[in-house]
């Protein structure tokens, strides 16, 4: 290790002996490096943003330095002389390479490259005159030795009314292309004092197609330069290894860079870049796991137990309550067994969900929570089992007692327990629709973990969800604060339909955005089947042999029909998922990555919704908040473009955004602002809070 510092400290000691012999070799800088300032456009429009490049042309061996340099070196720096008015964003910069002198490592550019900028002219700019941009660039220009130049470049643009196409589109699509994009894969680390690992969840990077793969930081104290990177596959995870640096700071929240993977296409050498965002990972870094994991699942009880208000579950929650009202007589164990049996029936359901999410991801789905609200078959099925639930309340479906128990059918009111136990599963299916402050990070980890840590975040929300229920179930002092039992017990149960009924209306009204036009129209088809099933079931209580097995073949041949007419409603799937949803007053464009790379591209204010139709959280943030006229306003002012990605369907792209931000499960409101960190916005909305990150930009 001594030696190793020896070797380094040496490296940079020739590097600064450079500087010292660079005026005895006689080099001149401006023989090393050319530079040119460049324009995108040949014309300039008042108001418009447009792009400049600095084109450093480096002589055969030279080179020039990244943003981090490595273990020696400094970064090419431009103070801009712009007309009043003018401004100019920060440099961009394309991937670096690894360039190795000695036992050193230096990340910089060789051969030529191009730094974009970014160039806002004012509105008050004169259409018929010349403006004339300038820039003063200092650089240092190495091989054996280090020698820093300086050059003053500049170049005259007209004033246009409206753009002219121009001859560079070429040069400066050649430079975008060497900017590092979006990742496609989330990403973590872990760490301890000798290394730090990298976590990706991406499959695709196994094989032997990838030849190399290194990871370049922002911060130039974190690893050793020089040391390799191992890049291996683990599971569904690939992770990269890195030397940690001896003179590294305290490891970060959160770890930036650059990671440059060369892949060999058809013989020939296709180099990819990423920009990598790694937050701690609860499960693999050392020493910090406990208190990640801790605060996911502590985060995850609290969103189960407000998940409880929320319109898909409280309908559910009010029966059971009501059910303890209607059984006061039982004893104080039996009510306790009740709450146990609904808080199982919740865990038993959240653990299978969490073992097919796994499953389902490790096999490559790109899926998160509320997956299965995107096959129109579960909506529908979930709608036709909501309808006869309302109808068992309404009274016109009865099977022997009554069905305030969340009944639908003798299996949910079986022996008292059970029917708990599946009004705790049908909780639970009711639940996946919504999102709660405090759901979309801990579920967004637990996604990301091991499948035994998972599964405790998905434990630890189910037992929120169960929590209201068993408090009153195993507290009989509360029990005592509920009305007592009376004729306002059928009114009400009467009146908990309503709210069953109108979760169905939202159900088909999310069927809508997933199947055609017959799809839908044999969905309504089928609660018409239903209502007369229950009816011609209803019917038969209290007749004679005959009429009453007449009947019940009537219900049955109903059931029947449903069960054909949802084939049919599977059989009407989209073939692309297309944007619903949206409030018609907000002026938005369809999501795709491409898209939003490409105005990221162009230093363009981006805001990104991610919602479905069948998150009431989204379409409440939707009305409330994005649609007010203030927040219209800001958004046309800033000149920020809506972006909004439906995952009503299942949209990959949109999983993989989600992913990366740490989420599971939409709603997900990011706004990107001209080349700095985007902006992670709350679950829930206001319009304030909109106005607020607006004006950031």
């Amino acid at each position: 290790m001594l030696l190793n510092n020896l070797n380094r400290i040496l490296a940079l000691v020739l590097c600064v002996v450079g500087f010292a012999c660079s005026s005895a070799r006689a080099q001149n800088p401006a023989d090393l490096v050319k530079v040119e300032l460049l324009a995108e456009p040949d014309a300039i429009v008042p108001g418009e943003p447009f792009t400049v490049g600095i084109k450093l042309s480096m002589k055969e061996h030279w080179h020039t330095y990244w943003q981090n340099p490595g273990d020696s070196g400094e970064p090419t720096q431009a103070t801009w002389k712009l007309p009043p008015g003018f401004t100019a964003g920060d440099l961009e910069w394309p991937a670096p390479s690894l360039i190795r002198v000695g036992p050193a490592a230096n990340f910089g550019y060789e051969g030529h490259t191009i730094l974009l900028a970014r160039v806002t002219p004012p509105r008050d700019v004169r259409p018929g005159t010349t403006v004339d941009l300038a820039a003063d660039v200092a650089y240092l220009v190495c091989e054996k030795i280090c020698i820093p130049g300086e050059a003053s470049v500049s170049l005259s643009l007209p004033v246009s009314e409206q753009g002219r196409p121009q001859h560079t589109n070429a040069l400066f699509d050649a430079a975008r292309s060497q900017l590092p994009q979006p990742s496609p894969w989330s990403a973590a680390f872990g760490s301890d004092t000798k290394a730090i690992t990298l976590f990706l969840r991406a499959q695709d990077l196994r094989g032997d197609a990838i030849r190399s793969a290194t990871f370049f930081p922002y911060d130039n104290t974190l690893i050793d330069n020089a040391a390799p990177q191992v890049l291996q596959a683990d599971g569904e995870t690939t992770r990269l290894s890195i030397e940690r640096s001896q003179i590294a700071k305290s490891i970060p929240q959160r770890i930036d860079g650059v990671l440059v993977l060369e892949e060999d296409v058809g013989g020939k050498l296709a180099r990819h870049a990423f920009a990598i965002q790694a937050a701690p990972s609860a499960a693999l870094a050392a020493g910090e796991g406990g208190l990640t994991i801790l605060y996911a699942v502590i985060s995850a009880l609290i969103a189960g137990v407000i998940l409880n208000l929320m319109p898909c579950v409280f309908p559910v929650l009010s029966i059971k309550i009501l059910h303890l009202t209607q059984h006061e007589a039982e004893t104080p164990r039996r009510v306790r067994l009740h709450g146990v049996a609904y808080a199982f029936g919740i865990l038993a359901c959240f653990t299978i969900l969490a073992g097919v999410l796994h499953a389902l991801r490790s096999g490559g789905a790109e899926i998160g929570w509320g997956f299965q609200l995107q096959s129109p078959l579960v909506v529908a099925s979930l709608a036709f089992i909501l309808f006869a639930l309302g109808l068992s309340l309404s009274g016109i479906l009865t099977i022997g007692t009554s069905l305030t128990r969340v009944g639908g059918s003798r299996l949910l009111q079986q022996g008292g327990l059970s029917g708990s136990f599946f009004a705790g599963v049908l909780a639970t299916v009711v639940a996946t629709p919504c999102t709660a402050p405090f759901m979309g990070a801990s579920i967004g980890f637990a996604l990301t973990q091991p499948f035994q840590v998972g599964l405790a975040v998905f434990l630890a929300l189910g037992l929120g969800l169960a929590l209201p229920f068993l408090v009153l179930a195993f507290m009989p002092g509360l029990q005592r604060l509920l009305p007592r039992p009376g004729p306002w017990m059928e009114t009400l149960k009467q009146f908990l339909a309503f709210p069953l009924y109108a979760t169905v209306a939202w159900l088909v009204w999310v069927l809508s955005f997933q199947v055609g036009a017959s799809g839908l129209l044999a969905a309504l088809a089928s609660l018409v089947l239903i209502a007369f099933g229950a009816w011609a079931y209803g019917l038969s209580q209290g007749q004679s042999n005959v009429s009453a097995r007449a009947l019940r073949g009537m219900a049955a041949v109903s059931v029947v029909g449903v069960v054909a007419l949802a084939i049919v409603i599977d059989l009407n799937r989209p073939t692309e998922t297309t944007a619903q949803g949206a409030s018609p007053q907000v002026s938005s464009e369809a999501f795709s990555q491409q898209k939003l790379d490409a105005l990221l591209a162009s230093r363009q204010p981006v805001f990104v919704n991610l919602t479905a139709a069948w998150c009431i959280t989204c379409l409440v943030n939707e009305r409330t908040a994005l649609s007010t006229g203030a927040v219209r306003e800001a958004f046309a002012g800033k000149q920020v473009t809506y972006l909004k990605g439906d995952w009503t369907n299942r949209n990959p792209e949109i999983t993989r955004l989600l992913e990366k931000f740490g989420r599971s499960g939409v709603p997900l409101y990011v706004l990107y602002r001209d080349g700095r960190e985007p902006v992670v916005l709350p679950q829930i909305l206001t319009p304030s809070l909109v106005l607020d990150a607006l004006e950031q930009i």
